[in-house]
């Protein structure tokens, strides 16, 4: 017993010590080259510049924090509606990413490929090159239109690590507000005379 607890004993102190360093973590890979990230990316927030129902101008933003101790650099992320009557459509070319956030300094990101699959209702985008850990993305999508019927739309989230064989982790919800254009008109007219 005495014997575990030395292990533990030197262990924790290597660990800690590598923290304090602030040396890279190394990505969890398994027997099978299956990729993980140490520390998953945190989807921050998902916004729209338009909220009305039919806009045709609108983009949504997906921002993603890539903590410093992810273990391995973002290399692609999809974006599955989830929720929302409407199936909506995009212009895969319009696609964008930036470094920083969507009101801000930004730091445009290529892309190596954006893939959009009707039936699944997911949009797939790949970084080129990854996003290094310690970095805030934001990933642009443009809509050919908002949808016709409002509501709260659902947007999965999985980011992938860079690798061959990449494990993605899903990250969460962005939640998309549409309001019926003509409610918006009503409450323009109400509040803005």
């Amino acid at each position: 017993m005495k014997g575990i607890a030395t292990i533990l004993g030197i262990l924790l102190t290597a660990a800690t010590a590598t923290w304090s360093l602030n040396l890279p973590l190394q990505a969890v890979t398994l027997a099978d080259g299956t990729v993980y990230f140490v520390q998953p990316p945190r989807l921050v927030k998902a916004t729209t510049t338009q909220s009305a129902t039919y806009a045709w101008s609108a983009t949504y933003y997906f921002t993603l924090d890539v903590p410093k101790n992810a273990g391995e650099p973002l290399q692609k992320v999809t974006i599955a509606q989830r929720e929302g009557i409407d199936a909506l459509r995009y212009d895969l070319k319009d696609t964008q990413a930036f470094v920083g956030e969507p009101r801000g300094k930004r730091q445009a990101v290529a892309l190596s490929e954006v893939i959009g699959d009707r039936k699944t209702r997911t949009v797939s985008v790949a970084f080129d090159p990854p996003i290094p850990p310690g970095q805030t993305v934001t990933v642009g999508l443009r809509p050919v239109r908002n949808p016709n019927i409002g509501g709260v739309y659902l947007f999965g989230v999985t980011a992938f690590p860079a690798g061959e064989k990449a494990h993605g982790q899903f990250l969460g919800f962005g939640r998309l507000h549409f309001y019926d254009s003509r409610d918006a008109w009503f409450l323009r007219d109400r509040w803005f005379r």
